[in-house]
């Protein structure tokens, strides 16, 4: 167990700049940094940091967070394997307190799966280097293939030895539990899952271990050429890139990411300086990868080796990542060459200048290549256009489609018209699709778009939009009321330092905070009463840090913001705010937005006295009557007043 000591410091280490941007493709925007949200899809960036803050905002999807806050939802950690990870990249030696069985047990249970994959990393990192079967066979295989040593190490290359169980018994020994491996996916019906393979480490975005892939490279025996560890609850293959840990770096500062297929493509594109590159594994780009690749870029080059089966097989794949909104470009490399072999014949410059050259955008590319199969042949040719028009129809923004099509009508020679028919048929096909899955799931219905006109395309109308809440009567008003009481609660409401923000607004509620519409501004407003009361300083920090999740998050709401001035303004166009800017202006601030909310609660005391009035004239309760009308009179005389100081107007 981590010290309390350890864990602040943690804490108070980590930025959010830092820890969000080794996951997250930011840049610079005014104070604060933008960036596309790894939490869902969307292709205009909301997704926000705010280091001054030190929290991370998504003003799409909601999700909001200090920097430990992202590492346990983006990578689905714990509490202390995010506090570890920290301390980890900021170097931080981590002091701990003796653990419990039974908290012990709960470590293990959780860390067991990644402790089982470091320690097979290790050892098959060990019977590569030092012993005679691993040199001879594996170490020699990644020689011929160009790898240096620290390359190997890097990429965590090594060598499953031949034996039944020979790696079980080791991890056995070094005190791994037989059912861990079993899960770890690195032991099967009692014997070892990898054996006689070159091994290939695969890492997640964190870079922790969380499977293998391994190759045979004996030729007579009957058995699969590359194999992976299966599916485990640390490894999904669908949600893994090989190297992207590696190379998500590399992908941000180049703005590109290459796609190959094999690993060994990868290692040695990454040790020649290309390092921008991932693989897919052999295997077809899922929507998650796609989508792991977005965060970081929306530019892909995918590199293909001259073998047309499978470029066609790779192409259905590859429409993903058009309906993603990618863009994608094609390498086709010389026949007979894969990246790793053209690397190595032509060289490093040879090779980075034939990829500037010859890459093509995937669309034309795929036009080009079906065209050359259909010849003159009409029914292919009509194939054709419509399998082109299936993959242009899935790009979602409408004007990279008109491009896309005019430039097609020109290749293949058909009226521009007669292929936007086409895609909005698609489009069309789409939406139907979409209204009769929700109509089956009894979800709100899937919009329709609006008729096109003539040689306009048809749009894809987003998917409804969740109902918002209800707001019951004056929430909006005690929202803001909290919103001053966490951002600015803390500071000097007078020059003499006699009180606080907070105890200014509190003393004016007293009489009104248990009739607040809100529970949860309800509840904030008395928690910050309580601090006071204590002789404590209240701080949005202190609720930031809140054991309770919905305060935690209000918190964090409250702080974020995606507005914020522009420089330009002063410094373009000598356009200068004549006032304090809104976090300095917080004494005015306060005291208008306590005057707006009693003024509110006024306007709702007259209201609801009327009907009390209405009441008793219908009951002739004439001495009642007499002393709710002056009641009344006062309340109104009060909102009144109040309303002449904000200069509003009261109906």
């Amino acid at each position: 167990m981590i010290k309390p000591a350890t864990v602040r410091e943690i804490i108070e280490t980590a930025r959010a700049e830092d820890i969000v941007g080794d996951f997250v493709n930011l840049r610079k925007r005014g104070t604060n940094l933008i960036g596309l949200c790894p939490f869902h899809n969307e292709k205009t960036p909301s997704f926000n940091v705010n280091p001054a803050r030190n929290i991370y905002k998504c003003f799409g999807c909601g999700r909001g967070g200090d920097p430990v806050n992202f590492l346990m939802e983006h990578e689905q950690l714990s509490f202390p394997e995010a506090l570890r990870w920290i301390a980890a990249k900021y170097g931080i030696e981590i002091e701990e307190v003796e653990l419990s069985e039974e908290q012990r047990a709960e470590q293990q249970l959780a860390d067991s799966l990644f402790i089982a994959n470091q320690f097979a990393l290790e050892y098959y990192q060990q019977q590569l280097f030092d012993t005679d079967r691993g040199k001879s066979i594996g170490l020699s295989y990644f020689k011929k293939r160009g790898f240096r040593e620290e390359t190997i190490r890097k990429f965590g290359l090594g060598y499953a030895p031949m034996g039944r169980d020979n790696f079980s018994k080791a991890a056995e020994a070094a005190g791994h539990k037989k059912d861990t491996l079993e899960k770890a996916g690195l032991v099967k019906n009692n014997r070892d899952f990898f054996r006689d393979r070159v091994m290939f480490t695969i890492r997640n975005l964190s870079g922790k271990v969380v499977g293998f892939g391994g190759r045979i490279l004996q030729k007579d025996i009957k058995a699969p050429k590359y194999i992976n560890t299966p599916e485990t609850e640390v490894y999904n293959k669908s949600r893994i890139l090989f190297g992207a840990y590696e190379a998500k770096q590399a992908i941000r500062r180049a703005d590109e990411c290459i796609i190959t297929e094999g690993y060994t493509d990868v290692i040695s594109l990454h040790q020649a300086g290309i390092e921008n590159v991932v693989a897919s594994s052999g295997t077809s780009l899922t929507v998650d990868q796609i989508r792991l690749i977005k965060r970081y870029t929306p530019n892909v080059k995918v590199l293909f080796d001259g073998d047309s089966a499978g470029i066609r097989a790779a192409l259905r794949g590859i429409d993903l990542l058009l309906e993603q909104d990618l863009n994608v470009k094609i390498v086709l490399l010389p026949d007979g060459e894969d990246p790793d072999s053209y690397l190595q014949n032509v060289g490093l410059n040879a090779f980075q200048g034939y990829l500037e050259q010859q890459a093509e955008d995937f669309i034309f590319f795929k036009a080009n290549l079906l065209l050359k199969d259909a010849g003159n042949d009409p029914v292919k040719r009509t194939a054709l256009i419509k399998d082109i028009v299936g993959s242009i129809a899935l790009i979602p923004d409408p004007l990279k489609r008109s491009l896309y099509v005019k430039e097609c009508a020109r290749l293949f020679g058909v009226d521009e018209q007669l292929l936007v028919g086409e895609v909005n048929k698609i489009i069309a096909q789409k939406i139907r699709k979409h209204q009769q899955k929700a109509a089956a799931q009894d979800q709100p219905p899937f919009p329709s778009a609006p008729p096109p006109g003539v040689g306009e395309f048809m749009e894809i109308p987003p998917p409804p939009e969740p109902e918002k809440p209800t707001i019951q009567g004056d929430e909006y008003q005690e929202r803001d009321l909290v919103r001053l009481l966490l951002l600015f609660g803390d500071k000097s409401f007078d020059e003499d330092n006699a009180q606080t923000v907070a105890q200014f607004i509190l003393s004016n509620i007293d009489d009104v905070i248990d009739n607040f519409d809100s529970p949860l501004y309800q509840r904030i407003a008395k928690e910050i009463q309580v601090l006071i009361e204590r002789g404590e300083t209240p701080s949005i920090d202190h609720f930031m840090k809140h054991e309770t999740e919905e305060l935690r998050q209000l918190a964090i709401n409250v702080a974020a913001t995606p507005y914020e001035f522009s420089e330009n303004w002063e410094k373009k166009w000598d356009v200068v705010l004549n006032q304090k800017a809104p976090d300095e202006n917080f004494l005015k601030d306060s005291s208008h937005g306590l005057k707006r909310f009693r003024l509110r609660k006024l306007s709702r005391l007259c209201d609801e006295n009327i009907e009390k009035l209405r009441e008793l004239m219908e009951q002739n309760a004439q001495e009642d009557l007499v002393l709710y009308m002056k009641l009344q009179q006062r309340l109104q005389n009060l909102r009144n007043s109040l309303a002449k100081e904000l200069g509003t107007v009261v109906l």
